[in-house]
């Protein structure tokens, strides 16, 4: 009862902060922040009967109303200009328009999106508002009030608040409310009649609280989520939190429950609660009631505790749910209401350093997410957050971290249900006003708001086996109401750790949880024992093409004790579909949809592993890939021998799996068998494959690729799907010999001081020696011209979000135009049996570098082209080595033998597998929101272009190729120094094919968006580099 009583009491001091009298507006006052509100509570709906209560569906309790949907709507763009007495059922509001709710003001024609990472939407000046640029929304809407609702208790339940919002109910004025993304909750039975009822709300974009709401999305405004009423008997259940335990051996565990009963009658009332525990099948295990007098105009608080024989473990592995039944009854067993909550069974406890999950050391393999719909703004749905849980699920997350802050009641639900670790965040962020002392966590009068929305958070989500951590906030300094929000939050629930990045290695930090740490300070931090967890709540920042290294970071994190996993940023594309004046969609960013003209961070927000409408961006497979809980090890190839990992931590391999290899002799399956293997969680074990016998001889390689199925169908993840892949190289491989093109075609040449023309068969090439155009001049097939560009050297990418990030557009720009800004010299010819060499330098004008460039025409008229790149001078990296050629619009077929079959790069490749694959060329462009380099294919042994009678090139390495087959020049995707307004539907395919043959390409880099560089494996810096390949004519 003490403890009740305290946490009332405290809520009382935050709710009744609006008494204190000021001529300053409430939403600039930031001691104001609640008024006549409700204290927060578990998410649980009343209902008249067990059953009702036991299926948990609020749309068939006759105690609930939905009052989302059309609402009246006035909207103005500044403060002065709002109606005023709008609220009273006199106002005539039929000129008014409608707006559906939930919905965005600014999605739906009034006002401009506003996309800032840092910066506020308005000017910074707390707790001050500019009223000239603070829009305000008016609402209003009738309903009729049930019969058999009358003398009942009736509240307004807002589940997201706004930045500021006023409330009446038939013209009288019921309360005040900030925060938005936490419930608003008022009792409005004093000011209801009976039939028809008017409620109005009063909503400002901006307020005092939106200095703690300076989070990196779309700034938008109106209600985000439902409105409903619900009415309770005179006598309730408030509250109640739920708290499960283990035994020592982690076998069978103990339930506390903590019941808050209401009375709002002026006499005390005698009366039963009732408790039970349901399995899953609907039997009751447990079942205890207590006699409860609850007092006069007031609460009591009943404790519940019982010892439950094993029970099944709720993990994000294995999502046991068991369903709490609480009744209150009258004296006469009759019930007065019923409610009911899923409860899962599950410790969480941090030991030696380590974050344990019923006694298991668990990988949080996790994304940021954010409450973003691709039509509806930050309105969501069942149906996308589901489409969510079903992509996180087959991409092997099994944790999200809320960023940032409490999202829908129904997705806690969901990730109950199917399972999936929560790191559950306030609503506070004040990044835009610095990490000083100037930031107004330190400031006494800010101190309760701060609290205010760390408590709505905690009681709203207590009872959330998917909730395994409270966060405090995010970016927001580490002031004093930090301290005080950390202390209340283990004093109210001792069963989670607590967590805030900005507290670094405080104290008021269970977890050190950091943002984009350095690649050199994992290395030295895996090193140490810690003494705390170490999980990073932000890093591999995937912006654009990007997530580059992401193998790396798991590779630091598997080798420390107290590492244990992050969550990438983030989820998905932040971003809203919309038309250009042609008509075309695409996905918009910061400065679009009228914000050009407004502070803005461009496409900061496009950093998802999944695009807006929830298709994946290619670096999605790179996250499925490097989060297996399946791994491989090559124990003995020669011998077929691997070792299996399992890293699932509650979850044993056996038939719930298909174990599937295959041996790949120069990128063609010569074999392929399946295993079986019965293992337990965090275990091992090698198994011997039976593989065909391979081919000793130079020119053959092998891969041996192990794929893991699905067995059967579970919930989100169909039967068949692949949560495992691995692939090996045989260290016997010796696929490129250096061997001569031979052919019994005879080749003829006839030079002549300027030009040199060489000849077989149906093949002609011509070289010009001196004069313009010095080089391969032309590549004829059949008298017609096999390139429309011959191939060039290239040493530039268009830029991806990383590049720009470190300002590489700039700082590696002279190798822009290199490849074209040259100056060439012929060298030599040299005459061989069988073949003619022409051998040219190119100097790169401007820069103390030159390239050395040898055609060989071979006696099966192919053309093969060493490139070597030389310097003595202190360049900086070069971003790609290569040649850039075309091809005429009709060699649409593209076929090649390396690793895909999605994009690729050197630091993201892991889960592109060896193998040769056809595709088209239009299907290698990957539309990236903000146009950048794209569709590049690493590890490529050779490659086809063809039309439809299969006429075309092929190129075969020397060694591995870095290739790319777009419809587009790299020129098509760089918009030069600065970033444009561009987007992936400004961009126009070419009619030719545009081939890019290289050696190599820098890293995307993956650590952050905002100066990091591709790790040192990735780049390129040396001061010589060859290279070559060979074109033959497809017949």
């Amino acid at each position: 009862m003490k403890k009740t009583l305290a946490i009332i009491s405290l809520c009382s001091l935050l709710i009744f902060a609006g008494n204190i009298q000021s001529q300053t507006p409430d939403w600039e006052n930031p001691e104001i922040f609640a008024v006549n509100k409700e204290a927060p509570r578990t998410t649980a709906m009343p209902y008249p009967s067990e059953s009702l209560a036991i299926a948990d569906d609020c749309n068939k309790s006759p105690h609930y109303m939905l009052l989302s949907g059309k609402w009246k709507f006035n909207w103005v763009a500044k403060t002065e200009h709002k109606p005023s007495e709008f609220y009273k059922e006199s106002y005539d509001a039929s000129a008014w328009k409608e707006i559906n709710v939930p919905g965005n003001w600014e999605l739906n024609g009034y006002g401009t999106p506003i996309y800032v990472n840092i910066g506020y939407g308005f000017p910074k000046n707390p707790p001050f508002i500019d009223n000239s640029d603070n829009p305000v929304g008016s609402y209003r809407r009738d309903f009729e009030l049930p019969a058999d609702w009358d003398g009942r208790k009736v509240f307004l339940h807002f589940e997201a608040g706004t930045s500021a919002m006023y409330v009446w109910v038939n013209g009288q004025k019921v309360g005040y409310s900030q925060v938005t993304k936490s419930p608003a909750e008022f009792d409005i039975s004093p000011y209801l009649k009976k039939g028809k009822n008017m409620i109005a709300c009063e909503v400002y974009r901006w307020s005092d609280g939106s200095y703690l709401e300076d989070q990196d999305m779309w700034r938008l405004s109106g209600f985000d989520r439902d409105i409903y009423l619900y009415s309770t008997a005179q006598t309730r259940i408030q509250d109640f939190f739920v708290k499960t335990d283990f035994d020592m051996g982690l076998v069978n565990a103990s339930m506390n429950l903590d019941v808050v009963l209401k009375n709002y009658l002026t006499d005390k009332q005698n009366q039963r609660l009732e408790v039970s525990l349901l399995r899953e099948d609907g039997k009751k295990i447990y079942t205890e009631s207590q006699k409860v007098e609850i007092p006069a105009n007031g609460i009591s608080e009943i404790a519940f505790s019982k010892k439950i024989a094993a029970p099944k473990k709720w993990t994000a592995e294995t999502p046991n749910l068991y369903t709490l039944l609480i009744s209150l009854k009258n004296e006469k067993g009759q019930i007065i209401e019923s409610t009911s909550h899923k409860v899962g069974f599950r410790k969480i406890e941090i030991k030696d350093g380590q974050v344990l999950i019923n006694g298991k050391k668990v990988l949080f393999k996790g994304v940021n997410m954010h409450e973003t719909h691709p039509i509806n703004g930050h309105v969501t749905d069942k149906e996308m957050m589901i489409k969510d849980l079903t992509m996180m699920k087959q991409l092997n997350i099994n944790a999200v971290r809320t960023s940032h802050y409490p999202q829908s009641p129904l997705w806690y639900k969901l990730c109950d249900q199917y399972g999936m670790y929560l790191v559950d965040e306030a609503n506070v962020e004040s990044h835009g006003l610095g990490y000083g002392s100037d930031n107004v966590s330190n400031f006494p009068q800010w101190q309760e708001a701060h609290l205010d929305r760390m408590y709505r958070m905690l009681e709203r989500d207590k009872n959330h086996a998917s909730v395994i951590f409270w966060s405090l906030g995010n970016e927001a300094s580490n002031g004093k109401a930090f301290t005080a929000m950390y202390d209340w939050a283990k004093k109210r629930d001792n069963t989670r750790p607590v967590q805030y990045e900005q507290a670094h290695r405080e104290r008021n930090t269970d977890i050190i949880c950091p943002m984009y740490p350095s690649y050199e300070s994992m290395i030295e931090d895996a090193k140490i024992d810690l003494g705390r967890p170490y999980i990073m709540c932000e890093y591999a920042h995937a912006m654009g093409n990007s997530m580059g290294n992401l193998q790396e970071y798991w590779d630091i994190m598997r080798s420390s004790k107290n590492m244990q996993g992050g969550f990438i940023w983030d989820w998905v594309d932040q971003s809203f579909q919309t038309k250009d004046e042609q008509g075309r969609r695409y996905w918009a960013y910061g400065g679009d949809l009228g914000g050009y003209d407004r502070y803005n961070d461009a496409n900061f927000c496009i950093n998802g592993v999944m695009a807006p409408d929830r298709t994946p961006n290619p670096h999605a497979h790179e996250v499925k890939k490097v989060y297996q809980d399946i791994l491989f090890e090559a124990k003995d190839l020669n011998k077929g021998i691997i070792r299996v990992i399992n890293d699932y931590r509650f979850t044993s391999l056996g038939n719930n799996f298909k174990y599937k290899w295959s041996l790949l002799e120069n990128g063609k399956s010569i074999g392929s068998g399946y295993f079986d293997i019965v293992l337990a969680p965090n275990s091992h074990k090698d198994v011997k494959l039976n593989l065909p016998k391979r081919n000793a001889a130079k020119g053959y390689e092998y891969f041996l690729q192990i794929e893991v199925f699905t067995q059967k169908a579970s919930p989100l993840i169909p039967a068949g799907t692949e949560l495992a892949r691995e692939e090996f190289a045989f260290p016997t491989n010796d696929y490129f010999v250096e061997t001569s093109k031979q052919g019994n075609l005879i080749l003829t040449s006839d030079k002549s001081d300027k030009k040199m023309k060489i000849s077989s068969g149906d093949i002609a090439y011509e070289f010009t020696l001196s004069g313009e155009n010095i080089g391969l001049t032309s590549f004829k097939n059949n008298k017609k011209e096999v390139f429309g560009q011959l191939p060039t050297p290239n040493f530039w990418r268009a830029p991806t979000d990383n590049d720009f990030g470190e300002e590489a557009q700039k700082t590696l720009n002279i190798w822009r135009a290199a490849g074209e800004n040259t100056k060439t010299t012929f060298l030599s010819i040299e005459k061989k049996e069988g073949s003619i060499s022409m051998l040219f330098q190119e100097e790169i004008l401007g820069i103390n570098a030159k390239i050395i460039i040898s055609y060989t025409v071979n006696s099966d008229a192919s053309l093969t082209v060493a490139c070597e790149y030389k310097t003595e001078a202190e360049l900086p990296e070069i971003p790609r080595f290569g040649m850039i050629m075309t091809m005429p619009e009709a060699y649409e077929h593209f076929e090649w033998y390396g690793r895909g079959p999605w994009e690729n790069y050197i630091d993201r490749k892991t889960s592109s597998m060896m193998g040769i694959y056809k595709s088209t060329v239009a299907e290698q462009h990957f539309h990236y929101i903000r146009p950048q380099e794209n569709g590049n294919k690493t590890d490529v042994r050779w490659l086809t272009l063809s039309n439809d009678k299969g006429e075309g090139i092929k190129i075969e390495g020397l060694q591995a190729l870095s290739v790319s087959a777009l419809n587009n020049m790299p020129e098509d995707f760089d918009p030069g120094m600065t970033k444009k307004q561009q987007h992936s539907s400004d961009i126009i395919a070419r009619k030719e094919v545009v081939l890019c043959v290289d050696l190599f390409q820098r890293g995307l880099a993956g650590l952050n968006s905002w100066g990091a560089t591709p790790l040192d494996d990735y780049r390129f810096n040396d001061k010589n580099y060859k290279y070559g390949y060979t074109i033959s004519i497809l017949k």
